[in-house]
């Protein structure tokens, strides 16, 4: 099964515990519903939505889709590999293989689809065998010997996350970069990200090339970094119609910070015409994944009543479920909205506040558990370094 894996969530850690579920909060606190929310991507659904050909992290096992089982023995399977079955009826019920001592020989033998299952049965003990991430690598660099882009991404994985082998950035890298010279979309911006944590600037403008080419492909992840670095003009000149273009195309695969960059550019009126209305809709599509920016800023606005209607309960919401996710100054505008709540107000809110469960889609889920809570960071803080 041709599953791409990815690396682990480096040089930036997870401070949001994401639930599968959504509580009853969809009209109070994000004003649209899961159906309606769903329908952001259903949209789009010809297109390739979610970076979602399989993709899992190794640090959250929660979501990872059962592959399909190469390994059965049904008639089609028997006559495509009959050529190399034993000849006569007679020998082989003398010499009866398993699924997997089958499929285990294949692979030595050079089959790809055999190598790629085998490691990513081993990698996550599924089809009832045991985790053996030794088994795992094996069967990837078997695939990866033979050019196959995807275990090519595979095997620097499991060289950046050291699975199965020692840790070797370098050697991920170079397996990174031949994936995606070869055409590999996810290879390339495991490879740009790579780049940006570098801190040194000779790497920024491969990585924002890089970004490039995943854009093209279709990738969502590396849409939304190239149309970060055209709204801060990092490395490319500040573009705001193409940032407008790319990061809108990630927010209509229901990416949550591609929302909040939208909130914001749709607040400012920066390439595109200002509307307050269309601001708050992507905070609030935000705020169901669980996005706390979007939180803190969409309960100001609430607040302060001046780009929208005020309301003080959905602030007071708001400023209540940020704190318990831990912003610091959240607690303080929350007990400060208390003091002007009407008590049956105030108990409305708190019990509002309490049945949130944030919801995010798959995207943002592959983009936070790979790459880390906030990936505008690796540009922000490049720009940082530069004084921008």
């Amino acid at each position: 099964m041709k599953k791409q894996i990815f690396l682990s969530a480096f040089f930036l850690a997870l401070s949001l515990n994401a639930h599968a579920q959504s509580g009853d909060l969809a009209s109070d606190i994000t004003g649209v519903s899961d159906e309606k929310l769903q329908e952001i991507t259903k949209e789009k659904s010809q297109e390739k939505i979610a970076d979602d050909r399989g993709v899992f992290s190794f640090l959250n096992f929660s979501f990872i889709k059962k592959p399909l089982s190469l390994l059965s023995s049904d008639s089609k399977e028997q006559e495509e590999s009959s050529e190399v079955e034993l000849e006569t009826q007679q020998e082989q019920e003398k010499v009866k293989e398993t699924p997997l001592e089958r499929a285990t020989r294949l692979a030595e033998q050079g089959d790809i689809e055999k190598e790629l299952t085998l490691g990513y049965m081993y990698l996550y003990g599924q089809n009832g065998v045991d985790i053996d991430y030794q088994k795992a690598f094996h069967f990837y660099e078997l695939a990866a010997a033979q050019n196959d882009i995807i275990a090519l991404n595979n095997l620097g994985s499991l060289y950046f996350n050291g699975i199965g082998t020692d840790v070797n950035y370098e050697k991920a890298s170079e397996l990174f970069l031949k994936a995606a010279q070869n055409g590999s979309d996810d290879a390339a911006v495991n490879l740009a990200f790579i780049y940006l944590s570098s801190a040194q600037s000779q790497y920024f403008e491969p990585a924002i090339e890089l970004f490039e080419q995943a854009a093209k492909a279709g990738n969502n992840t590396a849409k939304f970094m190239l149309g970060y670095a055209y709204y801060k003009g990092f490395v490319v000149e500040q573009d705001f119609h193409k940032a407008v273009r790319l990061i809108k195309e990630a927010a209509d695969a229901n990416f949550d910070e591609a929302h909040y960059i939208f909130a914001k550019i749709y607040a400012n009126g920066e390439g595109i015409t200002k509307n307050y209305g269309n601001a708050v809709k992507h905070y609030r599509a935000a705020i169901s994944q669980g996005h706390i920016s979007s939180m803190m800023e969409l309960a100001t606005i609430l607040k302060e009543g001046k780009m929208f209607p005020q309301n003080l309960i959905q602030a007071h919401i708001l400023y209540n479920i940020a704190s318990v996710y831990g912003d610091k100054i959240a607690g303080e505008y929350r007990d400060s909205l208390e003091k002007v709540l009407k008590l049956e107000d105030l108990l409305e809110a708190q019990n509002t506040a309490e049945q949130y469960r944030p919801n995010p889609s798959e995207l943002t889920k592959y983009i936070r558990q790979t790459f880390g809570q906030n990936i505008c960071q690796y540009i922000d803080q490049n720009l940082t370094r530069k004084g921008k």
